[in-house]
């Protein structure tokens, strides 16, 4: 489908910098016509820059829209949130950020139940708010269309208010040397105050996140209890992550 498409390739295109579109048709399995398509459609939306060939990101990163993430549930997000979701102890209250990978821990936990969740995603509100088993507790703010995240002072204050068992983080970058970063400086600001009001965090990140710094900073890698990532992320970044303190859980 278009939409699994230009996931990948957006997805493609952070991880690695840069593609072409040879690279991209075998990648996909489709034609070139077809990536070429792609690509001048995901240009229009100033999600990356078009290249003779390819394509590149669009400034020092780019941030895949919520929308292009979520339908993607690919095998390691999977394996990572199955993992994730065996950390919560029954009855706990619980803290999730947006984010694909968080957005699949909410759905095991709701399979599971009982569980209160805490949250500022309000795609994961409206997948959880009719399901018995969950005590949904929904964080305020100003919504950003990009991650379906409400952020800022009042979701700040709310937080600040609150005190969960363990809080799930996404984030779009983790290293030892630059901690946890995401792209926007609010949605760091709240991701914080999950952290700042949690008896643990926990940062749930694939592969493509492991030794990636983006613009605004969450906190320092020894601020996170656990990392849970998969079999592809680089052993040596693991390797310092888990140099500071952090334990690191391969799914």
């Amino acid at each position: 489908m278009r939409s699994d498409r230009q996931a990948r390739i957006l997805e493609h295109v952070a991880a690695q910098g840069s593609a072409d579109v040879a690279q991209l048709s075998l990648l996909l399995g489709v034609s070139q016509a077809t990536v070429r398509r792609d690509l001048r459609q995901l240009s229009d939306q100033r999600l990356l820059e078009r290249t003779h060939g390819g394509a590149v990101l669009g400034g020092l990163s780019i941030e895949v829209p919520l929308r292009h993430r979520v339908g993607q549930r690919s095998p390691q997000k999977q394996a990572i949130a199955r993992a994730a979701a065996h950390l919560v102890p029954a009855g706990a209250v619980v803290g999730l950020t947006g984010g694909s990978t968080t957005t699949e821990v909410a759905r095991l936990l709701a399979d599971r139940g009982p569980v209160t969740i805490v949250t500022n995603a309000v795609n994961i509100a409206a997948a959880l708010v009719l399901r018995p088993t969950v005590t949904l507790i929904v964080v305020g703010g100003t919504a950003r269309s990009e991650s379906y995240e409400l952020v800022g002072p009042i979701a700040e204050k709310t937080l600040a208010d609150h005190h969960t068992d363990i809080a799930f983080l996404g984030v779009d970058g983790i290293s030892a040397v630059h901690g946890c970063t995401t792209h926007d400086q609010l949605e760091a600001a709240t991701d914080r105050a999950f952290a700042g009001h949690s008896s643990r965090t926990v940062v749930v990140a694939d592969h493509t996140k492991i030794g990636r710094a983006t613009f605004a900073k969450i906190c320092p890698t020894a601020g996170v209890h656990t990392l849970v990532t998969d079999a592809g992320a680089p052993g040596g970044e693991l390797d310092a992550i888990a140099a500071v303190g952090v334990q690191v859980t391969v799914a």
